[in-house]
C-alpha cells in the first residue's frame, strides 16, 4: 500500500502508525541496558564513561537504576511478548538503546492504552511509551470527545512518525477504500486510539440510517479476532501493526490493507509536566541514539525505516 498524510480532522489522542514495510522477523528483547559498571575516582565522582548522560537523570532515578515503563503490550510489532514471553519490538530496543546512554533499566509494564496517562499522572509509571500519539489535547490534558480539561496534562519527547491504516478480511474488502466507505458498515478497534476518534467523525458525516457501527476493544489483538470471526466489516489501528497483522496472521490469510493510512503524527514518550529533567534527559539520550546509529539499526530490523527522525523532538504533535 502507498502512504498518504492527510491533516487532522479530529483531536486525535491515540496512537498512529509508521509509515514502511514491517519486518516478520522474531525480535530479542533488549529490555535492559548495557554495561553499567561504574568506576570511582579517588574525588569520589562516579565516572560515567559506561553511561555518558547519567548525570542528566533526576538522581531518585539514578539512585533507583530504573525508569518504570507504562506500556500496552499487546501492539505487535511497537511492543508485544514473543512466543517465550519476553516483551520485544520497537519501544523496547528503542528504550534498550536509551538505558545505555543513561545507565538505568527501562521496565516495561503492561496496561491498557487508555489508563497510561492517568498511571502517569498516579506515579505507577514514570514515563508511558506505547506507540503514543503526541498531540495537543494530550500536551494540555484535553478530553478530545468533550473539549473539557481533564488533567494537566503530559510532555512528549518525539520519537518517529506514522499514520493509521484500515483493513478487512482477505478477499473480501466489501468495497471499502477509504472512510467514507464505511458509512453502514461495523468497524472493530482498539478502545481510545485515533482510530476509534477517526471512526466516530467519519460516522457524524454518514447519511441517516447509514452511521459506522463502532466497537472497540480494550486492545487491537481482541480486534482482529472479532475480524477474524466475521463479527464485522472492517478494522483500523496504527500502520504498522496492521501491516504486522497482515503478514502474520493466518499466515498471510486473514487479512488485507485496504486504502491509503492517513493522519500522519509524531509517537511520543509522556513524560508528567512537572518531570522536565526526566523529559531532557529522554530527549539527550535519543539524540544519542539516532547520533551513534543503534536508532536507524532499530528502525531497519524492524522494517520501519520511513517513519524514522532525523532528532528527537519535544511536544512537536499539532
Amino acid at each position: 500500500m502507498t502512504a498518504s498524510s492527510t491533516r487532522r480532522t479530529t483531536a486525535a489522542h491515540s496512537r498512529l502508525a509508521a509509515v514502511g514495510a514491517i519486518a516478520v522477523a522474531g525480535a530479542l528483547m533488549l529490555t535492559g541496558c548495557g554495561d553499567q559498571t561504574k568506576d570511582t575516582g579517588s574525588d569520589g565522582e562516579t565516572a560515567t564513561a559506561a553511561a555518558p548522560l547519567a548525570d542528566k537523570l533526576p538522581q531518585s532515578i539514578r539512585d533507583k537504576g530504573v525508569i518504570k515503563v507504562g506500556s500496552d503490550i499487546a501492539y505487535a510489532p511497537v511492543e508485544f511478548k514473543d512466543s517465550s514471553g519476553k516483551t520485544v519490538g520497537i519501544d523496547p530496543d528503542l528504550a534498550a538503546a536509551m538505558g545505555k546512554q543513561l545507565g538505568v533499566d527501562f521496565q516495561f509494564e503492561n496496561g491498557t492504552f487508555d489508563t497510561l496517562i492517568t498511571g502517569l499522572r498516579s506515579k505507577r509509571y514514570d514515563i508511558a511509551m506505547s506507540a503514543m500519539t503526541d498531540t495537543k489535547d494530550r500536551q494540555e490534558g484535553i478530553d478530545s470527545d468533550t473539549g473539557k480539561k481533564v488533567g494537566e496534562g503530559v510532555d512528549f519527547v518525539d520519537y518517529f512518525t506514522a499514520g493509521v491504516s484500515i483493513y478487512t478480511k482477505k478477499g473480501d474488502d466489501q468495497g471499502i477504500k477509504t472512510w467514507s466507505d464505511l458509512c453502514g458498515k461495523k468497524i472493530v478497534l482498539q478502545r481510545g486510539t485515533v482510530s476509534e476518534d477517526l471512526a466516530k467523525a467519519e460516522s457524524k458525516k454518514c447519511p441517516a440510517g447509514k452511521k459506522i457501527a463502532i466497537e472497540p476493544f480494550d486492545n487491537d489483538q481482541q480486534a482482529q479476532t472479532r475480524l477474524r470471526a466475521g463479527g464485522a466489516d472492517a478494522g483500523s489501528s496504527d500502520f504498522p501493526v496492521a501491516a504486522y497483522a497482515v503478514k502474520t496472521s493466518g499466515g498471510g490469510k486473514d487479512f488485507q490493507l485496504v486504502g491509503e493510512q492517513v493522519e500522519a503524527a509524531p509517537y511520543g514518550i509522556a513524560v508528567a509536566k512537572n518531570q522536565t529533567q526526566l523529559r531532557d534527559a529522554l530527549k539527550a539520550a535519543l539524540d544519542a541514539v539516532i547520533a551513534n546509529g543503534e536508532y536507524d539499526k532499530i528502525m531497519k530490523k524492524w522494517g520501519v525505516t520511513d517513519g524514522a527522525v532525523k532528532e528527537a523532538t519535544i511536544n512537536g504533535g499539532k
